[in-house]
């Protein structure tokens, strides 16, 4: 049988999966882990903890398909992105991988922005989760870093490198780098905040071989010599493949340990706080939030619920009477991305009164994060002229019917849930089956490969309450906007009361 190695590397586990020519997972491993440590705005992971999972998950794998691992033709890992990995010469991590959520360029970010070329399309980019940005942190933070950089990667190009010796990366997941190596009115970003274009690594297309695995890599690695290895690219790009909404037209809403939305067209458009990327062949409008998913693991802990049984214990909660005055959710709880790029932004429950209970917080929880998604949606509609045909959802949220309704009420749109429970899995082996030739092109393998589970259509009847409770959010986050800027550099210290 013809199978792949698939990785998806995650925010809060590492998957990896057994894939046939027919897109079947025909064996899986998930480990979880590794924790980042958080704290003052870090948010940091040892990169070779990344690897020591890779040797873990495949090592599940040997185990429940000892036959099939033997006969795996390709590997491919996509993973997550905004995360950056500092080599030294020889690739060498010279400290800990900056996380998506850290936010301690913020002061940096503006500084940057204050002395670079105001014309360059990539200026007005530059916010606390920028690659640069946190490049000009580390300079002021930690120049001797600086000092012996010599290559950045993102998490998955790390894998791909300790497995080939071989340093690369995609076009899509080195995006904003790139686009700060572009000429502008008075030259590239990069040269000008004191950076070589050499810390890029070299580029490859998703579907392009980085090269064979190496010999003598450490058990059941060593097995795998010889096998090619495909660049592949972050997480949410592999899951749009995977959920079969890499086409013109389309919308994509990922809901893993964070959410991720945005729309499909054939040229580039511009709107307020949404990425615009060359996502090669199409363009993508939209972005990574701070919240999602794990945003309902929060409430459950804050409940005292099980938080290892997430599906069973929400359930429960949505299947309660809930109260005739809805409550509001904010879910900024760790700042946000897209579309403010705030990292001060701040949560709330609105609207509490004394019959409200666990049911009504769980409601709001899933309507609040939905909101988010409907303000992305219409910022990218709106810059492209045109609706989106349908939202294709993935991730562990879709797996909740309630929530992928509340997403279609809330937003006016067809919300399709993929048939495979993991988007991300089988989009890394749609890459690498191109790859290996199977298919002509991505969008043939997508074709073929990818199929629906369900399907909600909006409810009308629900639409006018919806459209009524979205202008008080959006109300909400003008009102308490300012409060959560004070009370993000608020601290009691030593006068605690």
């Amino acid at each position: 049988m013809s199978v792949v190695l698939a990785c998806d590397l995650g925010g809060t586990s590492f998957r990896a999966a057994l894939v046939d020519g027919s897109g079947r997972l025909c064996a899986q491993s998930a480990v979880p882990g590794p924790a980042s440590l958080d704290m003052a705005g870090a948010s940091e992971i040892d990169a070779d903890a990344w690897w020591r999972l890779l040797i873990e998950a495949c090592a599940g794998l040997d185990r429940e398909a000892p036959e099939l691992f033997a006969a795996i033709e390709a590997v491919a890992i996509c993973g997550v992105t905004r995360t950056q990995i500092i080599l030294g010469q020889g690739g060498r991590p010279l400290r800990p991988a900056m996380t998506w959520k850290d936010t301690r360029a913020e002061a940096a970010a503006a500084r940057l922005r204050a002395r670079l070329d105001p014309a360059h399309a990539e200026h007005a980019a530059i916010n606390a989760f920028h690659p640069l940005a946190r490049l000009a942190w580390l300079r002021e933070a930690e120049p001797e870093t600086v000092r012996d950089l010599a290559t950045v990667l993102e998490p998955k190009d790390y894998l791909n490198f300790r497995l080939t010796g071989v340093l690369a990366s995609d076009p899509v997941s080195m995006a904003r780098l790139r686009a700060c190596a572009a000429s502008g009115p008075a030259g590239d970003l990069l040269s000008a905040a004191g950076f070589p274009a050499t810390i890029l690594p070299a580029l490859r297309e998703p579907w392009e071989q980085v090269a064979p695995v190496l010999p003598g890599l450490p058990a059941p690695l060593d097995r795998l010599a010889g096998a090619p290895v495909f660049c592949a690219s972050n997480d949410t790009w592999a899951a749009v493949v995977g959920l079969g909404a890499m086409r013109d037209g389309y919308a994509y809403n990922i809901s893993g340990t964070t959410e991720v939305l945005g729309m499909l067209g054939p040229e580039p458009a511009q709107a307020q706080g949404l990425l615009t990327v060359d996502w090669r062949g199409l363009f993508q409008l939209g972005g990574p939030s701070q919240t999602g998913a794990d945003t309902v693991s929060w409430l459950l802990a804050l409940l005292g619920r099980d938080g290892a049984a997430i599906g069973a214990e929400i359930d429960a909660l949505l299947s309660g009477a809930r109260q005739g005055q809805p409550v509001l959710f904010l879910p900024y709880l760790q700042g946000e991305r897209v579309p403010y790029w705030n990292p001060s932004l701040r949560g709330a429950f609105i609207g509490l009164n004394r019959r409200h209970g666990a049911t009504d917080l769980a409601f709001a929880v899933l309507e609040g994060v939905a909101f988010l998604n409907r303000i992305v949606l219409e910022g990218a509609e709106a810059a492209t002229g045109r609706p989106v045909t349908e939202i294709r959802f993935g991730g562990g949220g879709a797996a909740n019917p309630v929530w992928s309704q509340i997403k279609a009420d809330i937003c006016g749109r067809p919300v399709v849930v993929g048939a495979s429970p993991e988007p991300g899995l089988l989009g890394a082996a749609i890459i690498a089956f191109t790859g290996l030739g199977r298919f002509a092109s991505l969008a043939e393998a997508q074709e073929a490969l990818v199929a629906t589970a369900s399907r909600f259509e909006p409810d009308l009847s629900r639409k006018q309450g919806y459209d009524a409770l979205f202008a008080l959010y959006r109300r909400s986050e003008q009102a308490l906007g300012p409060i959560s800027q004070e009370l993000a550099t608020w601290s009691w210290g030593g006068s605690r009361p």
